[in-house]
C-alpha cells in the first residue's frame, strides 16, 4: 500500500515510514549529544533515560516539522538529492534552531543545555542525511512503488496518463499498461496498450499488479470484451486494490479531477462530511490561531501601513476594502493593504497579470511577503473568512467561472481561508483557466477537511511565506 489515509488525508507509505525512522534517529541523537557533551567531565545535571525521553521525544517532533514546512521530502523528486540538502540545511540549522530556543523559553520541561542543543541539530541533520541518501536508492529503485493498470485505453485513461503518470515524475506507481475496454478509441500511446491473453487475474497475479483503475469512456456500457465486472471481483478478492479513476487522481495528486468527475461519485464518495463538532472546533482554531498571528505580526503591519502612507500620501487609503464570495455564496468586504494605485480598477474589476503596472513599489514587496493579506485577521475573528479555506473569488468574476467550470459552486460550501490547499499546490494564478485548476484542489479540501490537514497547511505556509512562491 503506497498510501496511508490520516484523518481523510492521503499521506505516502514512503514518506511515513521516513518520517519513523528520522524520528527514531533524532531521539538517538539526543541521547548521543548528551553522551558526547559529558563524556570527559561529570554530568552537571542528573540526566537519565526517564529525563531525556520526553525532551529527545519534542525535539524530533519540532525539527519533523521545520522539515514539512520546508518541503524537504518532496525536494528530493523535484529538486533532487542536492536540492533536499539545502532545504534540510535550511530547516534544521535556520528554522529548527529557532524553534527550540524559542521552545526553551515557553516550555522549560522540553528544554536542553544550550550546548547540547546545537549539538543535537548538527547530529540529527548528519543521521538525517544519511538515511535519505540509502531511503529514496530503495524508492527509486522502484521497491515501494505500486505496480498499477488502468482499464481504459480512450480520453478518459488519456487524461489519466498526461495529468497522473507525466506529473514532473512525483509517482508512487509504476504503470504497467492500458487495457482497453468495450469499443472505445485508443487514444493512450499503442506501446502501452495491454492485450490479455487469459483472464485478468491470471494477468494480474503473473504480473505482480498491486491496483488496478477503472477508467472506461462510457460508464453505460460496462465493460466488455477482454475484462468484465466478474474478472474485476476475482482480482479484488484475489488482493489488488480496484478504484475508479477520481479515487486514484484524488489519491496521486491531492485534487479531485473535474475532466473525471461526476455527480454519482460526489454522492456516494466517502467525504464532504459536515457536523457541529468540526464547525466550532474550527472557529476555536480560527480564533486561537487569528489571534496568535495578529500578536506576532502587528509590528510588521504598522510599518506596512507606514510605508504605504509614506509612498502614496498619507490622504490616500491604507486599507482595500473588495467585495467577495463568502460561505453560501453571501458577499462580504475583504480587507488587504493597498498594493495598487488608487485608480487601478477605475475601468472596472480586471485580473490581475504578470508584471502588472498597477502595483505599486511597496506593493510589490507586500505580495511577494504576503504582508498585503494580513488584515484579513479581523475578517477572520468576524466570523466572515476562516484560517484555512479557499480563496475567496470576486461577484464579478464569478458568474462567468460557473459558466465555464462544473461545480465551481461547490468551493462555497465552507468559509474561504487566508490560506488554503490550492494555494500551496498550485502557484499564482488570475484566469479562468487558472480558477479551474484551483478548483481541483479546494474540491479535495472540502471533501477531505480535517484539522491535521488544516495544520499541514499553516506549517507548510511557511515555505511559501520564506521563497515567495505564487505571488503575485
Amino acid at each position: 500500500m503506497a498510501h496511508i489515509r490520516l484523518f481523510k488525508h492521503y499521506i505516502r507509505t514512503p514518506y511515513v515510514i521516513l518520517a519513523m525512522l528520522e524520528a527514531l534517529a533524532i531521539v538517538g541523537a539526543v541521547y548521543l549529544a548528551v553522551l558526547l557533551r559529558h563524556s570527559l567531565e561529570p554530568f552537571p545535571r542528573n540526566y537519565l533515560s526517564s529525563d531525556l525521553l520526553l525532551p529527545a521525544m519534542w525535539v524530533s517532533f519540532v525539527l519533523l516539522c521545520c522539515n514539512l514546512a520546508m518541503s524537504v521530502y518532496a525536494a528530493q523528486l523535484k529538486e533532487g538529492f542536492s536540492g533536499m540538502v539545502v532545504r534540510s540545511l535550511v530547516s534544521f540549522c535556520l528554522l529548527g534552531s529557532v524553534a527550540l530556543y524559542l521552545s526553551n523559553l515557553v516550555i522549560p520541561i522540553f528544554s536542553l543545555e544550550p550546548g547540547i542543543t546545537s549539538l543535537v541539530i548538527t547530529i540529527s541533520l548528519l543521521e538525517v542525511l544519511f538515511i535519505r541518501s540509502i531511503f529514496f536508492r530503495l524508492v527509486d529503485a522502484g521497491a515501494l512503488r505500486r505496480r498499477v493498470v488502468i482499464i481504459g485505453a480512450g480520453e478518459k485513461a488519456r487524461n489519466i496518463w498526461e495529468n497522473v503518470c507525466l506529473s514532473s515524475g512525483q509517482r508512487a506507481f509504476d504503470l504497467v499498461g492500458f487495457i482497453p475496454s468495450g469499443e472505445e478509441k485508443i487514444l493512450v500511446e499503442p506501446n502501452r496498450v495491454i492485450k490479455l491473453v487469459g483472464s485478468l487475474s491470471d494477468y494480474m497475479l503473473e504480473r505482480g499488479i498491486d491496483e488496478i483503475v477503472v477508467s472506461p469512456d462510457d460508464r453505460r456500457m460496462g465493460f466488455s470484451g477482454a475484462v468484465s465486472m466478474d474478472q474485476l471481483l476475482d482480482c479484488k478478492m484475489n488482493g489488488a486494490d480496484v478504484v475508479e479513476a477520481v479515487a486514484f487522481c484524488e489519491k496521486e495528486l491531492g485534487q479531485i479531477e473535474l475532466t473525471l468527475l461526476y455527480p454519482g461519485w460526489l454522492i456516494f464518495s466517502d467525504g464532504f462530511s459536515f457536523n457541529a463538532f468540526r464547525t466550532y472546533a474550527k472557529r476555536a482554531f480560527d480564533i486561537f490561531a487569528s489571534t496568535m498571528l495578529l500578536l506576532l505580526v502587528w509590528p510588521f503591519m504598522l510599518l506596512t501601513a507606514l510605508a504605504i502612507a509614506l509612498e502614496s500620501g498619507f490622504r490616500a487609503p491604507v486599507i482595500y476594502r473588495q467585495v467577495r464570495t463568502g460561505q453560501d455564496g453571501v458577499p462580504f468586504e475583504l480587507m488587504k493593504f493597498r498594493s495598487m494605485r488608487v485608480d487601478a480598477e477605475a475601468s472596472g474589476a480586471v485580473w490581475a497579470r504578470e508584471n502588472d503596472d498597477r502595483i505599486t513599489r511597496v506593493g510589490r514587496i507586500i505580495r511577494s511577503t504576503r504582508l498585503d493579506e494580513l488584515p484579513q485577521i479581523y475578517n477572520i475573528l468576524k466570523g466572515e473568512m476562516s484560517f484555512i479555506g479557499p480563496r475567496p473569488e470576486r461577484p464579478e468574476f464569478e458568474a462567468e467561472l460557473k459558466e465555464q467550470i462544473p461545480y465551481y459552486a461547490e468551493r462555497h460550501r465552507v468559509k474561504p481561508g487566508l490560506m488554503g490547499w490550492a494555494q500551496l499546490c498550485y502557484p499564482y494564478g488570475a484566469s479562468a483557466e487558472d480558477a479551474a485548476q484551483k478548483l481541483r484542489y479546494d474540491l479535495y479540501y472540502i471533501k477531505n477537511h480535517s484539522l491535521l490537514l488544516d495544520l499541514m497547511i499553516v506549517v507548510q505556509t511557511v515555505e511559501v511565506v520564506l521563497v515567495g512562491s505564487g505571488a503575485r
